[in-house]
């Protein structure tokens, strides 16, 4: 459970903007709504998306005769829950086994969130082992075993250089001999060239398909918030190599800008499963559209 100043902290960046916006305003006209479009591409939501809210505004505003600014939040409030709400998919599979395979470029804060999703799952109840498949980078099965002992998790690691699939082999076949209901997998956020990246992604998707196929599949894809429209084209590059089941948005503990959720979910049709508030072991929170949208127009 997050801390009311952490809730402040993540939802309050557009909310302050809006609400300056709105205040004094006799009527709420087209200057308002311009502004309104300038907060909201400044706060990374994307120019498609930001003119479909706009738009659907406008027409309420006419359509409805609103005129009060807490009827133009609430407004706007729905409009944006009903973009990114992505119902059931915003949950994690709940089936077991489950293998979760990590996707991500390095420094967005994958190895951090694979920590924390282990110790969350493990917290309720599930039994959990990871894979250190990203052997491309010196530092990262080492990272990842330090998050494994915070957790009290066993992690599988090859040495530096191995190949990454058969890390993801091995933690398959401990996994299914013990019984473990989540294994997750850590992979390479860089390699070579990027075709040497979703080459090596490809390969380790269909290992996991041929050696592990009665169990259900995650491919979440961690994305730094703070880097705003770069993290749209990881989306789309990402997404040419594997078949993502959902976001996780790491760094939104105060210097994310927020609106990049917003431009994922509706220009991807793509659900945010969890996001990250905060350096913490139980700083990773499960995506709440309602309490997303809510929290972008009432500070």
């Amino acid at each position: 459970m997050l801390t009311e100043g952490k809730k402040r902290s993540f939802l309050g960046k557009l909310s302050r903007k809006i609400g300056d916006a709105l205040m004094g305003r006799a009527a709420v006209d087209e200057e308002f709504l311009e502004e309104l479009e300038e907060i909201l591409i400044t706060s990374d939501v994307g120019m498609d998306t930001t003119m479909k809210i706009v738009e659907m505004l406008r027409e309420e505003i006419r359509s409805s005769n609103l005129s009060a600014p807490e009827d133009i939040k609430k407004c706007l409030s729905g409009i944006i829950e009903r973009l990114i709400d992505k119902g059931a998919a915003h949950t994690l599979c709940q089936e077991t086994p489950l293998v979760i395979l990590m996707i991500g470029i390095n420094g967005g804060g994958k190895t951090t969130t694979i920590g924390k999703l282990a110790h969350r799952l493990r917290n309720r109840g599930k039994t959990v082992m990871l894979a250190a498949a990203d052997t491309f980078r010196a530092a990262a099965a080492e990272q990842l075993s330090i998050w494994g002992e915070r957790a009290g998790i066993n992690v599988i690691r090859h040495g530096e250089g191995a190949d990454p699939s058969a890390v993801i082999y091995d933690a398959i076949q401990s996994a299914k001999a013990k019984g473990i209901d989540v294994l997750i997998c850590d992979t390479a956020g860089r390699l070579q060239n990027k075709k040497n990246l979703m080459d090596e992604l490809e390969k380790m998707n269909r290992v996991i398909g041929r050696e592990f196929p009665e169990a259900a599949r995650e491919n979440l894809l961690v994305l730094d918030a703070t880097t705003g429209k770069n993290a749209v084209s990881q989306v789309k590059e990402f997404g040419e190599a594997a078949d993502i089941t959902g976001i996780v948005l790491t760094k939104m503990d105060g210097t994310a800008k927020g609106g990049i959720v917003i431009t994922i979910a509706d220009e991807f049709d793509m659900p945010v499963k969890f996001i990250g508030v905060g350096e913490g072991i139980d700083d990773l929170k499960e995506f709440e559209p309602a309490e997303f949208a809510e929290g972008i127009t009432y500070e």
